[in-house]
């Protein structure tokens, strides 16, 4: 089975999306299930896991609400106030596979390592829950190992391979620390996002490769999953190929598990 570990729906009319300005161009628009359907026939995908856009609990009940229509949307990745969660864990926890948080956006860049965030993330551990990091900045990847050490129960995943500078053809401080935190047998990686974080026209595989032969070097399949970061891709690739790019990168490797055993096994679908 096939499984997009990470894409997104959102509603312009009834969400709202502080980044999402008219500025992104083919991004600035609802996209919602019928968008996706024939597109994941298309290329063979039979289930996804569908993850946040927004830091509102707004934007889990609509993804909930989509999930329980959809059948392809297996898990849902959704936003509890980490800061305080309250009861929000008691309403939402049994519903959700896992939490993320725009910690990208945050003012703070040590945001996720906040005595109450971390409080928190224990809290999802208990739950069965795991967590998504929007890992934007070197120190994020060094807080994913204060995470990791601090709650080795709790299953973290680093969205986007930490965002590499692909166009740049940077390659340090990111696989450094990209290797400490996969030390840690609780975390793990999402081979998605990264046409993105390339030249959006010029882009080619050979660009992306490298990157992920690191990262299965460094995670092996069993702690790698893949998702298109749909409709995000947009900006550089369409569904069809992003998912033909990951065929190609992934040749010679435990496809199986990457394709979609891992996200089966991480996010308990």
């Amino acid at each position: 089975m096939i499984v997009d570990a990470h894409q997104h729906f959102w509603n312009l009319e009834t969400g709202s999306y502080p980044w999402l300005t008219p500025e992104l161009g083919v991004l600035h628009r609802t996209y919602a299930p019928a968008d996706l359907l024939p597109r994941l026939e298309a290329v063979g995908v039979e289930r996804t896991v569908l993850v946040q856009a927004a830091d509102s609990l707004e934007e889990t009940e609509a993804m909930l609400a989509l999930a329980a229509e959809h059948d392809f949307v297996a898990g849902v990745v959704g936003w509890l106030p980490l800061m305080d969660l309250g009861d929000t864990l008691d309403r939402y926890g049994d519903r959700l596979n896992g939490v993320r948080h725009l910690i990208h956006d945050e003012p703070d860049p040590d945001w996720l390592v906040r005595e109450p965030v971390l409080e928190s993330l224990g809290r999802l551990a208990q739950a069965g829950l795991s967590f998504d990091v929007v890992s934007d900045l070197p120190r994020h990847l060094e807080h994913v190992e204060t995470v990791a050490a601090r709650h080795p129960e709790l299953r973290l995943v680093i969205d986007h391979l930490s965002k590499p500078g692909i166009r740049a053809g940077e390659w340090e401080p990111w696989a450094a620390n990209l290797a400490r935190v996969a030390r840690f047998p609780n975390v793990h990686a999402k081979v998605s996002g990264l046409v993105t974080e390339a030249d959006h026209e010029n882009w080619t595989v050979e660009d992306l490769r490298p990157y992920v032969e690191y990262a299965l070097e460094l995670f092996g399949p069993e702690r790698l999953m893949c998702g298109s970061d749909w409709p995000v891709a947009l900006l550089a690739a369409d569904y069809e190929t992003v998912w033909t790019v990951h065929s190609a990168l992934l040749a010679g490797t435990d496809r199986d598990k990457v394709l979609g055993g891992t996200a089966i096994e991480f996010y308990r679908l």
